[in-house]
């Protein structure tokens, strides 16, 4: 009986999926799990950040109406609402509420306490109860830190994480194509070739250069109106892009337009990969952040867009190997289109690298933001970062705390994200199969 059961486990054990086994490989491996503990975390901090620290309720009663201003400023910060009259202008504090749910921290990062200024964590602060204590110190104008670390958690992870997703689109649909189809994998008609390169220049052109501006001006306005504007920018790409095609079905009658020639993609893509990696990441970012209206988002799409090359590199490698599995072959032997075998059964199986480029990615993009901080460009004057923070600090050298604590976020965060993708190295690697 026991025999039996001990060969059961060990034919489930065996019968475990991959990922399982990687799983399985990763939460041995102390260091790397802990590690993903705590930015677990730190995303809740960074989730829930409106929620710790604000100077609005987090719910209330007033003149008989229950309100959630939290929730409320998204929506209004999204275009889809407006404050009622009585809380347009005054101090929320100053109100009288039938009842309040406040958060534990009273003060939003740009919130100022002149009766505070260059106080330390341990220094006598002249404030009216202990909820109202500045508890890691204040900067010259009042602004408290712990406020400050918290929502800088916040847009530290909304650029890791946003800046990856956009090199992964990238990185990963441009290193598929060039691991797939290779220099002769993929046919086109010349015809084809021509009209969409041009459709592609006028595309980008009508769809996103030319509204610059307005795009730059809808972020003025409302994030809502900010991405209305850049759907509006994809919908016109889409559709110059579409129209090109329409407008190239006479040419196939044309037997020169009409003959099909391999587009030579891998070299196409790899030469592209080549340029771009070698000029600092660095060098391009400053070039265009110190030109460009400041802004967060501005920050994260360029971070995303000039960082792809890595993944692709990864994919591409995966994908010269996966295209030669016999799966592959038998998707084609059965019809199967070839957009529809890479992304249905080659990219899904050649994923494994992507998530330890994305993990050391994250880390990378959050310390490239810091730095950009710390040299007050790209990110706005009035939004509080750790780097920013951490600039504070030369201005006044004893302010020990603004050295300290966004430091060592910073140094925290980015190391936690490579221990993540150590791990996830170690969990992928066959070699290390028990």
């Amino acid at each position: 009986m026991f025999g039996r059961k001990k060969k059961s486990n060990e034919n489930q054990e065996l019968s475990q999926s991959y990922w399982a086994y990687v799983s399985r490989q990763f939460k041995k491996n102390k260091r790397a799990l802990y590690s993903l503990y705590l930015i677990g975390f730190l995303a809740i901090i960074a989730l829930l950040a409106d929620f710790i620290a604000n100077e609005k309720p987090i719910i209330c009663k007033y003149e008989g109406k229950v309100i959630m201003p939290v929730f409320r400023g998204y929506a209004v910060d999204l275009g889809l609402a407006k404050w009622p009259e009585a809380f347009k202008t005054g101090d929320w504090k100053s109100k009288e509420y039938d009842f309040a749910i406040w958060p534990p921290v009273p003060y939003l990062p740009n919130n100022l306490d002149y009766n505070a200024r260059w106080s330390g964590p341990f220094d006598k602060q002249e404030v009216k109860n202990t909820w109202w204590r500045h508890w890691l110190g204040t900067d010259d104008l009042g602004r408290d830190v712990l406020s400050g670390m918290i929502h800088g958690t916040r847009i530290a992870f909304m650029v890791g994480i946003i800046a990856m997703g956009i090199a992964c689109i990238i990185g990963i649909f441009l290193g598929a194509c060039a691991g797939y189809f290779g220099d002769t994998g993929l046919e086109l008609t010349r015809g084809g070739m021509i009209i969409n390169f041009i459709a592609l220049l006028l595309a980008f052109f009508y769809g996103f250069y030319s509204r610059s501006y307005a795009i730059s001006d809808a972020f003025n306005v409302s994030f809502g109106a900010a991405m209305w504007k850049i759907l509006l920018g994809v919908l016109i790409f889409l559709g110059v892009m579409i129209l090109a095609n329409i407008i190239a079905i006479p040419f196939r009658k044309i037997p020169f337009f009409n003959k099909k020639v391999a587009f030579p993609v891998d070299i196409a893509i790899t030469r592209v990969i080549e340029v771009i990696r070698s000029i600092p990441l660095l060098v391009i970012i400053l070039a265009i952040v110190a030109i460009a209206k400041p802004s967060i988002l501005l920050v994260m799409a360029v971070i995303g867009m000039f960082s792809w090359t890595g993944i692709a590199r990864f994919i591409r490698a995966e994908l010269l190997r996966v295209r030669q599995l016999e799966y592959i072959e038998a998707a084609n032997a059965l019809g199967f289109s070839q957009m529809r075998a890479m992304f249905k059964h080659a990219i899904p199986n050649s994923l494994s690298p992507v998530f330890i480029a994305v993990a050391f990615g994250i880390a990378s993009a959050i310390l490239t933001e810091s730095f950009l901080s710390f040299l007050g460009l790209g990110v706005p004057a009035e939004t509080i970062t750790w780097g920013k923070m951490l600039a504070i600090s030369r201005t006044n050298p004893s302010a020990w705390w603004f050295a300290i604590f966004p430091g060592f976020a910073i140094f925290i965060t980015v190391t936690l994200f490579n221990l993540i993708g150590e791990g996830l190295t170690d969990a992928l690697d066959p070699r290390l199969k028990q």
